[in-house]
C-alpha cells in the first residue's frame, strides 16, 4: 500500500507540475552607485541555465515550478552574489546588489544547492571543474546518514546506492570491496577510486586496488558516478567513485570534534579532528585509533589512520591546497573455510600464521583558479609512498597448515606520481549557453614486487628467510605510464534539452622486468628441475574512448537522462606474474574493452519525494576470470580472458517522507521509507560450450535495500533490511550446475543471504550518543569466495554485533 500511495502521489505531482508554471524576476545593480549592473547574468544553479538582465539591470525567469531555487548573479567587474528563493506564488521579485571587485573580498560561496533530506542525492549538471549532465550519479551525505560510522559499515552506507554488490571480508571497515552491474567487488578495483578529486589506488592503471579506504567519521560525502565516468576519470568499467572529506567551519577560527566508540569483541575507536579558518587559511585534520579482536578467531586488527588539510585563498579568485593522509595497520587474518566447515561453526578459524600489514602515505597539492566569472581551472598533483606485505600459509585451505615449513611472504612498494589538469568554460550558444570541459592527465606508476619464503613462526614476522635473505620466489619491477587528453561539452538545445558529447584518449605504456623461479615436482613431491627465469615484459597501446549523454528536464522536479559511454580495462600486475598456488595467471592475456548504455529517468520534490530509475546494458569483451583448467590429470584455476558477456539491468531507488507526505511539510517529524531494487540478467556468449549461456560471476540477479528513518529534533532512528540473491564466484559456474561444490571452498556458489540493521543517535547541546545493534537476527552467510588472502575458501561474516558512541564538539 504504501508503494501504491507513493506512485499515486508521484504521478500527481507531476500532472501539477505540467499544469502551471511560475516566474522570478528581479534586478541586478552596482551596490555603490545604485545603478544597474553592466551586462549582467543570472544563474540558476539548480539546472545550470543562464538569464541576461537588461539594460535597465531587469531581468525574469519564466516557466517554473514550486520549490526552492538558488540563483547567482555576475556582472563585469562587479562580485557575485548568491540568493535562495523559495516559488510558491505565481510571481516572486529578488533583488541583487553587486559590490566592486577587491582583493580582500572573500569568495561567494554557494550554499544548499542540493536536497539532502533523505541522505542521497545526486551530482548537479556542473560541479567545480567536472561535468555530470547525462550521467547516472548519487551523492551519500554522510551527516545524514544513521550508521555504523566507526566501522565503516558499507552495507549501511551504501544502502541508497542502487545495484552494489558489497564484500563483507573484514568487521573494521579496513577495505571496502563494492562492486556494481555485475562487476568483482575485489577491493573496488572496477571503479576508479578517489579522495577529493585525486587517486588513491595502489596503482591507478597497474594495480587498481584500494587498501587504504578513508574513515566514514571523516567524510562529507560521497560520489558515485557510473560507467559514463570513463570519459573523465579513467577507463574503468564501473564508473568513479570520490571519497570528499569534511572541512573545517569558516565562521569560527577552531573546532573541536571527538567520537569514542566501543563494541563487540573487544572494539575500540576513538577519531578526534579539528578544523577551522582563520584570514586566508582553512585547515581540517583528524587522527583516528581503531583495534578489535574479531569474531573469528585470528581476526584482531590495529589501525591508525591521520588527515591533514590547508587552504590558502590569496584572494576571491586563487585557491591553494595541501592534503596529506597516513595509515598503518595490521590484522592477523583468520583464513577462508570448505563449506563443510562453514556449515559447522562459521567462527572457528584453521590458520593462525596469517598477517596482513599495509602502510599508506597519500600526498597531494591542488590549484584552482577563477580566470573570469565564466572560466575555471583546476590543477591536481598528488603521490603515494606506500607498502602492503601480506605473511601466511596460502595452500588449499582442506589442507592443513604444516607449521614447520616457511610461510609465503608478498611485499609490494608503491611509488606513484600524478598530475590532472582540468579547464572549465562556459560560453554563450545561440539563445542558450555552452559548458566545455578540456582535460589532461599524466600518470606515472612504479611498483616493486617481491615473493618468497618467510618465517616458519606464527607471529607478525615481515621479512624473508631465504638462504640469501632475498625473495626467492620472484622479484619484479613494474612501471605504468599513462598520458591521456579528454574533452566533454554540454549543448543546451534549448533550456530543458540538452545533448553532451565527450571524448578521451589514452597512451599507456606498462612494463615488467624481473625473474621468477620456476619448480617442477613430481607426483611424490620430488623436485624435477629448479630454474630461475629472467622475464622483461613491455606494452604500449593507444585507446580512443568515446561518448554521448542526453537530459530532457520537462520540469525542475523531473529529468529523462541518457547516455552511452565506451570502457577498457589494461591487465595489471596480478595478470603478468604473481606466484599462487590455488590459481594460475594465462600468460597470452589481453586487455577488455566495452561499453556503459543508460536510460532512465530521476527526479527530487524538496523534502517530499526522491526516485531514480534506470535501464543499463555492460557490453563486456576479452572479460578476464576464472575458468578451470586440467593439467596433468589436476585441475587449476586459470585466470584468463574469457570472450564476450553482457550484463542487462534494472535500478530502481525511491524515498518518501511519508509523514510529511500525509500530515504536511511542516510537520515536526519526519518518517521516511525507501525501496533499493535492482535487478540484472547475465549470460556469457563465447565459442567455449562449457561457458557459453553461463551467468556472469559475482552477478547476483536481485539485489533489494529496504528501511525506514523516524526523525525528530535531535533523535534519528533507522532500520534498514538487504537481501542479495545467490551467485556464482567463475564463468563455470561450479557448485550446483555440476551437482557437486569444489572442495576447496575456492569457487562454487554464494547462497542468498539477507541481514538487518537498527541503528539510533540523540544530541543534546554539545553531546551526541550513537547506538545500534548490526546484523539483528544473528544470521550465518559469507559474501565471498577468496583465491588468495584473505582465504582462500568462504570469508564468513560477522555475526550480530552492537556499538555504542559518544560524541562531543567543542
Amino acid at each position: 500500500m504504501r508503494i501504491k500511495l507513493s506512485i499515486l502521489f508521484l504521478l500527481g505531482s507531476l500532472q501539477l507540475t505540467f499544469a502551471q508554471t511560475f516566474t522570478i524576476s528581479g534586478s541586478v545593480t552596482n551596490a555603490g552607485t545604485k545603478e544597474a549592473a553592466p551586462a549582467a547574468e543570472v544563474l540558476l544553479v539548480n539546472n545550470g541555465s543562464i538569464t541576461k538582465a537588461d539594460a535597465k539591470g531587469i531581468f525574469f525567469i519564466k516557466n517554473l515550478s514550486p520549490g526552492t531555487y538558488t540563483l547567482t548573479a555576475y556582472s563585469i567587474g562587479l562580485g557575485s552574489q548568491t540568493q535562495q528563493v523559495t516559488v510558491s506564488d505565481a510571481h516572486v521579485s529578488v533583488r541583487f546588489e553587486l559590490k566592486p571587485l577587491e582583493g580582500s573580498l572573500r569568495e561567494v560561496n554557494v550554499k544548499g544547492e542540493r536536497e539532502k533530506t533523505f541522505g542521497i542525492t545526486r551530482l548537479n549538471s556542473v560541479e567545480g571543474t567536472a561535468i555530470y549532465e547525462g550521467k547516472k550519479s548519487e551523492v551519500v551525505v554522510l551527516d545524514d546518514i544513521t550508521a555504523n560510522k566507526a566501522t565503516n559499515n558499507s552495507r549501511q552506507v551504501f544502502a541508497k546506492v542502487a545495484g552494489l554488490n558489497i564484500w563483507e571480508s573484514d568487521g573494521a571497515g579496513l577495505q571496502l570491496g563494492i562492486g556494481g552491474r555485475g562487476l568483482s567487488p575485489n577491493r573496488t578495483s572496477n571503479f576508479n577510486t578517489r579522495q577529493n578529486g585525486y587517486d588513491i589506488s595502489a596503482d591507478a592503471l597497474g594495480y587498481p586496488e584500494s587498501y587504504y579506504t578513508p574513515p566514514t567519521e571523516a567524510l562529507d560525502r560521497i560520489e558515485v558516478v557510473r560507467g559514463a565516468a570513463s570519459l573523465q576519470y579513467g577507463t574503468q568499467f564501473g564508473g568513479m567513485i570520490n571519497f570528499v572529506m569534511k572541512e573545517g567551519p569558516e565562521d569560527k577560527p577552531f573546532e573541536l570534534t571527538s567520537r569514542q566508540t566501543v563494541g563487540s569483541w573487544g572494539f575500540l575507536n576513538t577519531y578526534n579532528s579539528i578544523g577551522g579558518a582563520k584570514g586566508k587559511v582553512h585547515y581540517y585534520g583528524f587522527y583516528q585509533y581503531k583495534r578489535g579482536d574479531g569474531w573469528r578467531e585470528n581476526s584482531g586488527f590495529d589501525a591508525h589512520t591521520a588527515f591533514g588539510s590547508v587552504h590558502y585563498k590569496p584572494n576571491n579568485r586563487l585557491e591553494l591546497g595541501f592534503n596529506y593522509t597516513y595509515m598503518d595497520y595490521l590484522a592477523q587474518q583468520p583464513g577462508g573455510l570448505t563449506d563443510a566447515a562453514f556449515n559447522q561453526n562459521a567462527r572457528q578459524s584453521v590458520r593462525d600464521r596469517n598477517w596482513f600489514k599495509v602502510n599508506w602515505n597519500l600526498l597531494a597539492l591542488t590549484m584552482d583558479y577563477r580566470i573570469s566569472e565564466r572560466t575555471k581551472i583546476n590543477v591536481r598533483n598528488f603521490g603515494l609512498l606506500a607498502q602492503r606485505d601480506a605473511l601466511g600459509y596460502m595452500g588449499k585451505i582442506n589442507r592443513l597448515d604444516d607449521t614447520t615449513q616457511p610461510r609465503l611472504l608478498l611485499q609490494d612498494q608503491f611509488n606513484n606520481f600524478g598530475n590532472e589538469t582540468r579547464l572549465i568554460h562556459r560560453y554563450d550558444l545561440g539563445k542558450t549557453f555552452s559548458t566545455l570541459l578540456v582535460g589532461a592527465r599524466y600518470y606515472r606508476g612504479f611498483t616493486d614486487q617481491q615473493q618468497g619464503d618467510g618465517s616458519a613462526g606464527s607471529d607478525a614476522d615481515f621479512r624473508f628467510y631465504s638462504e640469501t635473505g632475498a625473495p626467492n620466489a620472484s622479484n619484479y619491477d613494474y612501471l605504468s605510464r599513462n598520458a591521456a587528453l579528454f574533452a566533454e561539452n554540454i549543448f543546451n538545445i534549448t533550456p530543458k534539452f540538452s545533448i553532451t558529447p565527450g571524448i578521451r584518449y589514452e597512451w599507456i605504456n606498462t612494463n615488467a622486468e624481473g625473474s621468477y623461479r620456476d619448480v617442477k615436482t613430481d607426483q611424490a613431491g620430488n623436485i624435477i628441475y629448479d630454474n630461475v627465469v629472467p622475464e622483461d615484459r613491455s606494452n604500449t597501446r593507444n585507446v580512443f574512448l568515446m561518448g554521448l549523454g542526453l537530459s530532457y528536464k520537462p520540469s525542475e522536479q523531473m529529468e529523462v537522462y541518457g547516455n552511452l559511454s565506451q570502457n577498457y580495462r589494461a591487465i595489471n600486475f596480478n595478470d603478468m606474474r604473481v606466484i599462487n598456488p590455488n590459481q594460475l595467471v594465462d600468460q597470452e592475456l589481453q586487455d577488455e574493452t566495452g561499453f556503459n548504455v543508460d536510460l532512465g529517468f530521476r527526479g527530487n520534490i524538496s523534502g517530499l519525494l526522491n526516485y531514480d530509475a534506470s535501464l543499463f546494458y555492460l557490453a563486456y569483451d576479452n572479460r578476464i576470470g576464472i575458468r578451470n583448467k586440467v593439467i596433468n590429470n589436476q585441475i587449476y584455476l586459470l585466470r584468463t580472458n574469457k570472450d564476450f558477456s553482457r550484463n542487462v539491468g534494472l535500478e530502481t531507488f525511491i524515498e518518501a517522507d511519508l509523514l510529511k507526505l500525509y500530515l504536511g511539510k511542516e510537520h515536526p517529524s519526519s518518517l521516511s521509507a525507501f525501496s533499493n531494487i535492482t535487478l540484472v540478467n547475465t549470460k556469457y556468449v563465447s565459442d567455449d560450450k562449457a561457458i557459453d549461456g553461463n551467468q556472469v560471476e559475482l552477478a547476483p540477479a536481485l539485489i533489494a535495500k529496504t528501511g525506514l528513518s523516524f526523525k525528530r529534533n535531535n533523535f534519528k532512528l533507522s532500520y534498514q533490511y538487504a537481501y542479495t540473491s545467490s551467485q556464482y564466484t567463475d564463468a563455470d559456474n561450479t557448485g550446483e550446475k555440476q551437482g557437486q561444490m569444489d572442495v576447496t571452498a575456492v569457487v562454487g556458489k554464494i547462497p542468498a543471504y539477507w541481514v538487518m540493521d537498527l541503528s539510533g543517535s540523540y544530541t543534546y547541546k554539545r553531546f551526541t550518543l550513537e547506538s545500534g545493534v548490526n546484523n539483528l537476527t544473528d544470521n550465518r552467510y559469507f559474501t565471498r569466495r577468496a583465491t588468495g588472502y584473505p582465504g582462500p575458501g568462504i570469508i564468513p561474516s560477522d555475526a550480530r554485533n552492537y556499538y555504542v558512541t559518544l560524541q562531543f564538539q567543542l
